[in-house]
């Protein structure tokens, strides 16, 4: 999988994409996290708000990613 990010300074928030795949719904899955489900119902990717906090997240991201390879 190749992850791609963006993201924004002035909000603090950050997208990471997964697929590039159009969202088939959105879920938040924890407090400013939200990730979007492509039709299969796998993620496609995450909107993160206030992503300087949520640093441990953004980490299990990308180890689960890199395990998947």
């Amino acid at each position: 999988m190749n992850i791609k990010t963006r993201y924004d300074k002035a909000t603090d928030s950050l997208y990471v994409e997964l697929r590039s795949l159009p969202a088939h719904r959105t879920v938040e899955v924890e407090t400013d996290i939200m990730v979007d489900l492509g039709e299969d119902g796998r993620p496609v990717g995450y909107d993160i708000q206030h992503a300087s906090a949520k640093s441990n997240f953004i980490a299990r991201l990308i180890l689960e990613d890199q395990a998947a390879e």
